[in-house]
């Protein structure tokens, strides 16, 4: 498969999936997966909450997404960021500095440690 064509194919689901999602409230709708973790446990996994959040972000609702999953609300303005610093740490010694600090050994415990923070955090809230 070409590459452009590939790419189109990504970015036509990633819009079919938002349209998905800003008009179907995964809360009521029963299509959207549940979160195994949570059926057999009955708590919270640190990603519970994200397709609701993912909801009302995308209805502009910034208070709903923050109650269904505080986490991930932080953690998404980073996802484009980390997605470009791949390519571009091969053409910018300056991109492959900031993507060894953000996606370094170091910036990986960190993150691993925040994660598990805030799972058995919300499971004591909650």
């Amino acid at each position: 498969m070409r590459p452009c064509i590939r790419y189109l194919l990504i970015v036509l689901t990633l819009v079919a999936a938002a349209v998905g999602y800003k008009c179907l409230d995964p809360s009521v709708v029963p299509i959207f997966p549940r979160c195994p973790f949570r059926l057999l446990t009955g708590y919270l996994c640190p990603g519970c909450g994200s397709q609701r959040a993912i909801h009302h972000l995308l209805n502009l609702d910034l208070a709903g997404a923050w109650r269904m999953n505080p986490l991930f609300v932080i953690a998404l303005p980073s996802l484009p960021l980390v997605l470009l610093l791949k390519p571009l740490s091969h053409r910018s010694p300056r991109c492959a500095q900031l993507r060894d600090l953000l996606l370094g050994y170091h910036a990986s415990v960190v993150i691993l440690v925040v994660i598990l923070l805030f799972w058995v955090g919300r499971n004591i809230v909650a």
